[in-house]
């Protein structure tokens, strides 16, 4: 294929300008040209980096209701969410630019020499942390904005100081296009070279395994499905020379209703969850996917509540006809499975459209049923009954590493919430108390992580400042001499201000 068209979510078909389909050639010359760039743009300063990343943001506003209305068409989601996402991608990269202008990131540390230190002298040692090389970024089908062309990962990386290629989702080429042609106008506007970014647009799979084999990659940020993450990462790690892959890929992010809240508010949460299960049609990496309950009182009142809304909701247009097909084939396959009960179901659509369904099981059937553990992307939820706290440590214990985990808990449920919490601690990224995980705060204390599957690294986020370090390596430098020494690590100059630990001790500027 060499030529290919946006996709109408609300009806299937091909719709709008054609756009080329880029292919080895084009990803050869965009990681060469942003390797060209990385010198330069590594050496940028914290103020120019932090302006550039603002002037994206300026631009993607400047691209007006367009930017939105094409969201729309693509991937039928309502203005409102994408209103939200748009101040979301614009929120991060301010975030970034704030955290690019305070420096914190450069991990600056120095150890002066000790030349009368017994039995050994310590030698002049100083270290900072440097962008890692440019970075492979896949656009998310579930979010055209906040998580692709200039989304989350992009942003993070160029805080960093690194060029960036974008793999833009087959799902959106008009909208990662309008993103893209507002990138390249603050490139320009900031006088960056051109390879500081590029956009490649293709729907096969095999464009992006080209990207992540090119030597010129150093990292690679993508957000998907299991199966896509580790494909990349297999790819990525039996080149020449390995290279990490950020990838968030599979949760079903489970809520544990503890015995005291059921009790005091059983159908309100019954209500609140089906809201969550059921916000634009299940399509979130952090919906919850599973209820862990001990069987009491309220938990009736918190099914019978749940059925109602979850049978009351209407299908929704998602994302593509692949994901709508990939979920009810998900569904169909829980609804075989023998062991399992299907509580309630919301009114189900054709083509594109998809309703709630939520089911339930005893925890001896999902212990023994690894299956059942399995995402299944969109609406879908299974409750868990258990007999008492340790049949439900038994379930918390026999799961996979997710992104999120939920506690409802009143007073008289923290002590048996403090058990759990140690395990929990080794199975997700962030644990809640009393709400819902489909929120995910752009912030400093924020973790969208988790460990595997996930996400392919424990140790990163996604979301948040703490995203910067992914694309961040530490070098030091053993006594060398002030003129050859990076300004910021000079003792007569502070360069940009940014604090530094001397001899174990912080330092403000």
């Amino acid at each position: 294929m060499t030529e290919f068209r946006s996709i109408s979510a609300e009806t299937g078909e091909p719709y709008g300008p054609v756009f080329a389909v880029d292919g080895p050639a084009e990803v050869a010359a965009a990681c060469a040209a942003a390797e060209s760039a990385f010198d330069a743009y590594r050496a940028t300063s914290p103020a120019a980096r932090a302006a550039f990343l603002e002037r994206i943001a300026e631009e993607i506003l400047a691209v007006g209701d367009g930017l939105i209305e094409a969201a729309m068409r693509e991937s039928g989601l309502p203005r409102a969410r994408l209103e939200g996402e748009r101040g979301r991608t614009v929120g991060q990269l301010r975030l970034f630019a704030d955290v690019v202008r305070k420096g914190q990131w450069q991990g600056l540390r120095i150890d002066p020499a000790l030349p009368e230190r017994k039995p050994l002298p310590r030698p002049d040692l100083r270290i900072r942390f440097i962008p890692v090389g440019p970075v492979a970024v896949f656009g998310a089908s579930n979010f055209p904005l906040a998580f692709s062309t200039a989304g989350g990962d992009t942003a993070s990386a160029r805080a960093a100081g690194c060029p960036v290629v974008v793999k833009g989702h087959p799902a959106h080429p008009e909208t990662g296009a309008l993103v893209a042609g507002a990138i390249a106008r603050a490139v320009s506007a900031s006088g960056l070279p051109a390879g500081v970014f590029s956009h490649l647009v293709g729907p096969s799979t095999d464009l992006g395994a080209v990207l992540v084999q090119d030597p010129r990659i150093a990292a690679v940020g993508f957000t998907g499905s299991r199966a896509g993450g580790l494909a990349l990462t297999r790819l990525a790690q039996t080149r020449p020379v390995p290279i990490p892959v950020y990838a968030e890929m599979s949760s079903i992010n489970p809520v544990l209703l503890l015995p005291a809240a059921l009790k005091a508010r059983g159908a309100a949460l019954g209500t609140g969850f089906a809201g969550s299960l059921i916000l634009g049609a299940g399509q979130f990496c952090t919906n919850p996917g599973l209820l862990l309950a001990i069987a009491g009182e309220g938990l009736d009142a918190f099914v019978e509540a749940a059925k109602v809304a979850v049978a009351a909701a209407q299908p929704q247009t998602m994302l593509t006809k692949g994901i709508a097909n990939a979920y009810r084939s998900g569904v169909a396959a829980l609804v075989q499975e023998g062991a399992i009960e299907l509580l309630a179901e919301g009114a189900q659509g054709e083509g594109v459209k998809a309703g709630a369904v939520l089911f339930q099981t005893d925890a001896a059937a999902f212990l023994s049923n690894p299956a059942l553990a399995h995402e299944v992307f969109g609406a879908s939820s299974i409750l868990v009954r258990c007999a008492d706290a340790q049949e439900l440590e038994s379930v918390v214990s026999s799961l996979e590493g997710q992104l999120t985990a939920t506690l409802h808990m009143d007073a008289a449920d923290e002590a048996l919430a403090a058990q759990l919490l140690p395990m929990l601690e080794r199975k997700v990224g962030r644990i809640l108390a009393n709400g819902w995980p489909t929120g995910v705060e752009v912030a400093h204390a924020m973790v969208h992580g988790g460990p595997f599957p996930a996400t392919t690294d424990p140790r990163s986020t996604s979301v948040g400042s703490l995203a910067i370090e992914r694309f961040l390596r530490p070098v030091s430098y053993q006594n060398l001499s002030a003129a050859l020494l990076p300004i910021e690590l000079r003792d007569e100059a502070r360069g940009d201000g940014a604090p530094r630990l001397i001899d174990g001790v912080l330092t403000l500027a």
